[in-house]
């Protein structure tokens, strides 16, 4: 018994025997617009063959990408021109038209470490593996390395040889690490074989007055730099670093509420003073201090001086008390000064010293026997 088909399982069953599977995975989707009306028939046969269309780009940049040993892709659309602007744009967007490509002309990019250099020459190399041309990535150090390993293998010419044919050779962070005397005729050899015979992209963050010691002698860099600089578009760079931008930006702020936290004044906390001898009226605790939160506004006053007067009498000699009533005695002009003229200072006489009952000293400027009777 045969199983019939519907059209579009028939139609997903011819385009899995063509070998098209950007075309497979879509077409569900691209007839169900069909059916409902939103897409003619022409429309839908343009957007199955362009859906694999997309599929084998992609399978090409990713297979190129591998090949010419490319760190990450990256396009021209990815570049920040508003935080590089001494960038021109027009120069960018003409140089990925691939014209130079076609005329075999050279491209270096200069300027300091994070501007960007490597990115642009990735997007032009990306921008080339599109239209189906091979390229090749490499660092100075690496592809002097390598010929190095060729020349002591015998494989020299082999190896120039794979360089030379892409038809773009990318050669990046050229001035970072200088080249030995023989790395430097090396990468002579290499710029010599390919110099008009294929395009090449350079980045630096050296000037070209400073090549001879990235190279290793001026003669050398001065006949290298003729060959590179006589067809070739130099863009310069001026400006701050990407990754120093994002690292400021990551953690700036933390560092910020960290310097601030650590510059501000401590709170004021509750201390305990320690008083030479504790008061009625006061809290004292087992180690014999006084406790006083000076954070409270309108704390506790300071204790009183202590007292010296008899604890037996209540008047300390002013004449006044039931004391000194029972006891006449000259007041201590001390305690109780009285008023008087400051040109005139009172003159005290001397007189013996008696003991009155409650213990405390007064002076007697009487004999006791010639003391008035009391009015009672």
């Amino acid at each position: 018994m045969s199983v019939t088909l519907s059209r579009r399982d028939r139609v997903r069953a011819k385009l899995a025997d063509l070998k098209l599977p950007g075309s497979l995975e879509a077409v569900d989707e691209i007839l169900s617009r069909a059916d409902g009306g939103s897409l003619s028939v022409a429309g839908a046969i343009e957007a199955l063959l362009d859906a694999q269309l997309e599929l084998r780009v992609h399978r090409r940049l990713e297979s190129a990408r591998r090949t010419s040993r490319m760190p990450h892709l990256k396009t021209l659309e990815d570049f920040d021109f508003a935080l590089q602007p001494s960038v021109e744009r027009s120069q960018l967007e003409s140089l990925h038209e691939l014209g130079f490509l076609r005329r075999r002309e050279n491209v270096v990019f200069c300027g300091p470490p994070g501007v960007g250099k490597t990115h642009l020459a990735v997007s032009l190399g990306v921008a080339a593996i599109a239209t189906g041309r091979s390229v090749y990535f490499a660092t100075l150090t690496e592809a002097v390395e390598s010929l190095r390993q060729a020349q002591e293998s015998g494989t020299f010419k082999r190896r120039l040889g794979l360089l030379t044919r892409p038809a773009l050779l990318i050669v990046d962070e050229i001035g970072y690490l200088p080249l030995s005397e023989d790395g430097g005729r090396l990468f002579f050899q290499l710029v010599n074989a390919r110099h008009e015979s294929g395009s090449m992209i350079l980045t630096t963050n050296k000037g070209f007055d400073e090549w001879g010691g990235v190279v290793g002698d001026e003669v050398m860099a001065a006949a290298m730099l003729d060959r590179l600089l006589h067809r070739c578009h130099v863009v310069n760079i001026r400006g701050s670093s990407y990754r120093m931008r994002e690292y400021k930006a990551t953690h700036g702020r933390a560092e910020g509420d960290a310097e601030n936290a650590e510059n501000a004044e401590p709170p004021v906390k509750a201390s305990v003073a320690t008083l030479p001898a504790p008061s009625p009226g006061h809290e004292v605790d087992n180690s014999g201090t006084f406790k006083l939160d000076i954070d409270t506004p309108g704390g506790p006053a300071e204790p009183p001086a202590p007292s010296t007067r008899c604890p037996s009498a209540p008047s300390c000699g002013c004449g006044r008390c039931d004391c000194c009533r029972d006891h006449p005695a000259t007041p201590d002009p001390d305690a109780h000064p009285s008023p008087r003229s400051e040109s005139a200072p009172p003159v005290v006489a001397e007189v013996p010293r008696s003991t009155r009952r409650c213990g405390m000293p007064h002076l007697d400027p009487v004999p006791p026997a010639s003391r008035p009777a009391s009015p009672n």
